[in-house]
């Protein structure tokens, strides 16, 4: 197959607010980067997702009490370093990027900046831009990442696997060498030409794994891309049992698992069943319907249970005026229309859906991880921010100081030298792309397994059964990837079923219920 050579000083996989604020961090240090992406749009990315907002700074706020939220919510697992370092940069970074240098438009009341509160946060300090934050973020970043000339930027492009000497070099004498990481095969979607792109560093940001399963609120490319090919270079990978479902995604027949922002239940809506009647007094006495998310996704998830229906409902007209929703959530109020749902007169259909995972690639306070040479930041690493369950809308800001954090490590780094000749190109000699039809039933089947048996509630017998059934499509799955030309599908096919594999033997493991992990022979004991 005919292979392309390039060579950069940073490669940087993944456009969201991670992976572009490490490019323009590096490029303000006069560092170049190659930033891929496999969606055909620099701007389709989890961060474009966001709605509900950043966490900045309220009027009375201090360091101490945002480091108190995040433990909480983290449910006693939070890495103490991680969360220092977020609560001493994140309020600057977003002042020295996004207000600063991008000048976001970020929603004001009387000319201040307007604050809002979300689920388990304590005091008014997330700042928004109506219910379209992430897609306000991601277009001022990508604007300044296409017209920056230190940035090359190349969409439809599909990391295959990290290149790690141990594995690749022609020199088997590498294998006694440490741990490293010198660029990506990947695959240009447009050609179907596979590149070698040579990097002195990579960094990993490509987003999350929630279409592992079958409700999810991201968008198709959140596979587990990144940690599958972490995984297979050997890097270290911890708490992916955490995964958070998001208690109110849109529900209905022919609509995509569109999110309803935890900002309309900060707004005042309330949970209600399909009759109107309120029920979160029942699980979460104090919080209510802005109870941490893996508790209201099980409270919603056993009303749904008790009452023999597919999902529960969110009532915002008798909290806000038609006026006030269209003008808070005009997104949210144009998509449910779509669907005919006119929120300012009926319930919102919402049912829970896999959001956001906890867990990842183990990196340090650089986002380095065990691996030369190779960094994570965002959705794909952990930085043990997170503990067992993240806080809400802390995700976008930890991808921008790790974004950031990481691109300064590397503008002090020394200068590194490749032996472009022990790495060989991409070795192919098959012709045939693998039927897209079986691709999509085994998509389909490891999407089941992992809703039924590794979701927000889980058993023994479930997370066994699951770990045998991943384990047989796993083995049939690589050996239909070494007997089929590459492509997009087939790649994220393999990386699914094995982050699959990953997560489940992770909840397989931690037999205690913490957090967004939950599991109901811990009642038991």
């Amino acid at each position: 197959m005919f292979e392309e050579l390039h060579q950069t000083k940073v490669l940087i996989i993944g456009s969201g607010i991670a992976g572009l604020s490490a490019a323009i961090e590096l490029a303000e240090n006069n560092i170049a980067s190659i930033v891929i992406t496999r969606a055909w749009d620099i701007n389709d990315s989890n961060t474009k997702r966001a709605q509900g907002g950043i966490v900045y700074k309220g009027t009375d706020d201090s360091k101490q009490l945002l480091i108190k939220d995040i433990m909480a919510a983290g449910a006693g697992l939070c890495h103490p370093q991680a969360v220092e370092l977020l609560a001493e940069k994140g309020a600057d970074s977003i002042d020295t990027l996004l207000l600063g240098k991008l000048n976001i438009a970020f929603d004001k009341e009387d000319s201040q900046l307007a604050r809002c509160k979300e689920a388990a946060h304590s005091i008014n300090r997330i700042i928004h831009a109506k219910d379209a934050t992430g897609l306000a973020i991601q277009k001022a970043l990508s604007k300044e990442v296409i017209n920056n000339p230190l940035i090359t930027v190349l969409i439809a492009h599909t990391a295959i696997d990290l290149i790690t000497p141990n594995h690749h070099s022609t020199d088997k004498l590498t294998v006694y060498d440490r741990r490293s990481c010198v660029g990506a095969y990947v695959l240009d979607n447009k050609s179907g030409k596979v590149k070698r792109i040579l990097a002195e560093n990579t960094i990993l940001a490509s987003g999350g794994l929630g279409q592992i399963f079958l409700h999810s609120s991201n968008p198709k490319g959140s596979r587990g891309d990144g940690i599958a090919m972490a995984n297979r270079a050997g890097a270290r990978i911890i708490n992916t049992e955490f995964v958070q479902f998001h208690p109110t995604t849109f529900y209905k027949k022919g609509a995509d698992n569109f999110l309803i922002s935890e900002a309309v239940r900060g707004a005042g809506a309330k949970l209600v069943n399909a009759k109107g009647e309120p029920f979160m007094h029942k699980y979460a006495p104090k919080w209510l319907d802005l109870a941490p998310r893996d508790v209201v996704s099980r409270s919603i998830f056993t009303e749904m249970t008790i009452n023999d229906e597919p999902c529960m409902y969110l009532d915002i007209k008798s909290e806000l005026s038609p006026n006030e929703i269209k003008d808070k959530f005009p997104t949210i109020y144009d998509y449910c229309l779509k669907f005919d749902v006119d929120i300012t007169k009926q319930l919102i259909p919402v049912t829970p859906a896999a959001h956001y995972s906890c867990g990842g690639i183990w990196v340090d306070m650089q986002g380095k991880t065990d691996i030369d040479n190779l960094y994570a930041i965002g959705e794909v690493a952990c930085t043990g921010l997170h503990g067992a369950n993240r806080l809400a809308s802390t995700s976008l800001l930890e991808g921008l100081v790790w974004g950031l954090e990481s691109a300064r490590h590397i503008a002090h780094d020394k200068v590194k030298t490749i032996d472009k000749k022990t790495i060989p190109p991409w070795q192919s000699n098959k012709n045939n792309f693998a039927d897209e039809v079986l691709i999509q039933h085994d998509i389909n089947r490891i999407q089941s397994i992992m809703w039924n048996y590794v979701g927000v509630s889980r058993s023994p017998e479930r997370l066994m059964r699951a770990l045998r059934e991943l384990r047989n499509l796993e083995t049939d799955i690589e050996g239909f990837y070494r007997d089929n030309k590459v492509s997009d599908a087939l790649i994220g096919l393999r990386n699914t079923v094995r982050t699959a594999i990953i997560i489940t033997l992770a909840a397989w493991s931690n037999k205690q219920s913490i957090g967004c992990h939950f599991r109901e022979d811990s009642l038991l004991e």
